[in-house]
């Protein structure tokens, strides 16, 4: 079974082909920038550029920047304002021309982290938190397998303010942190997690998973931390997973 999956992010929105019964991708992953301003119209004619590249007309999942809840757009942080409250669903599906469901992006990672990645050997055990690294600060939580969805816990108060706003990846360009600063920063944040939900492992995904051996030396956190085993193909995965079936 192949679906189109689509991972939208702040920055970039990367789209492929992926066969959801092996998670690997069947074509060649598509990226270009996140309009600026990301507002409805712009984002859903982004996404079906991606679309008509790999010359697709079946369902499509989308991974999406924000809260999801019966399919409307809850948050909007590294995105436009103007989301909130769409029918997500309905948007894209008529944008489109094709059946479109949309779920949270690290959400979406996550499913594909647990079901093809890092997280198989908890796939029916103990709790696994995914904690994603880009422009913002992403997470998934899954409890014996089970998804909680729309976490957010990039948004806990740190420093003043989010904790994305302070050890992102975003901010660790923006500020030319070094790899041992930027751990130690991350550190803080892992540790605070661990002590309000202490899951038995912490995947970190984004694109900095794959420089994990950067800054794994700079983690102490009372919970096993490891990349996720799908790198940054993981948002993609998840989205098609998440697409309608026939």
């Amino acid at each position: 079974m192949e679906y189109l999956g689509i991972d939208i992010g702040g920055t970039g929105i990367k789209g492929a082909v992926v066969n959801v019964e092996t998670g690997e991708l069947v074509t060649e992953r598509l990226r270009v920038l996140t309009p600026q301003p990301a507002t409805p119209a712009a984002v859903v004619e982004t996404v079906r550029k991606i679309k008509e590249q790999h010359q697709w007309h079946g369902p499509i999942g989308i991974g999406f920047p924000a809260a999801i809840r019966s399919s409307i757009v809850k948050t909007a942080s590294n995105i436009d304002k103007s989301w909130i409250g769409v029918d997500a669903d309905a948007l894209f599906t008529q944008g489109l021309g094709c059946p479109t469901r949309v779920i949270n992006d690290v959400d979406a990672a996550g499913q594909a982290e647990m079901k093809f990645g890092a997280g198989k050997v908890h796939s029916g055990t103990g709790s696994v938190l995914v904690v994603a690294l880009g422009t913002g600060i992403g997470t998934a939580l899954f409890t014996k397998g089970h998804l909680v969805p729309n976490t957010e816990l990039g948004h806990l108060r740190m420093k003043g303010g989010p904790a994305e706003d302070y050890c992102s990846n975003r901010v660790r360009e923006e500020e030319d942190l070094s790899w041992k600063k930027w751990g130690k920063r991350l550190n803080k944040y892992l540790n605070i997690l661990t002590e309000r939900m202490w899951p038995d492992l912490i995947i970190i995904g984004g694109g900095v998973s794959k420089k994990f051996d950067k800054f794994e030396q700079h983690l102490d956190v009372p919970s096993e931390v490891i990349p996720a085993a799908l790198l940054n193909h993981a948002g993609t995965v998840g989205a098609a997973m998440a697409a309608p079936r026939d």
